[in-house]
């Protein structure tokens, strides 16, 4: 049994911006950099703010609450790198976007 569950269709996310997706009560954001996917948890680490809503700048996504940074390869935290955020794996199987739960 895989691990892997589907949460969009990879045409779905925008090259260079973010995308929110919720799955039961969890919520995902979704990024498209240079046609590469990433996903993180949903939420700032700081204050809740909705990553999927961030700002993409040289791999990094900044929170459009209070601009805290994460690297969306890995989900570490730039100002304060004990709050990371969840970093999944990812793949593209026929056009959907999958993650490793």
């Amino acid at each position: 049994m895989s691990d892997y569950v589907t949460i969009a269709e990879a045409s779905r996310v925008p090259l260079g911006r973010g995308l929110t997706v919720r799955i039961g009560e969890r919520e995902f954001a979704l990024f498209n950099i240079d046609g590469d996917f990433y996903v993180l948890d949903g939420h700032c680490s700081h204050r809740g703010g909705p990553l999927g809503e961030g700002i993409i700048e040289n791999g990094r996504v900044y929170c459009p609450m209070h601009g805290w940074g994460f690297d969306a390869k890995t989900g570490a935290c730039f100002e304060n790198p004990e709050r990371p955020v969840k970093c999944y794996l990812t793949r593209v199987v026929d056009g959907s976007l999958q993650i490793k739960l």
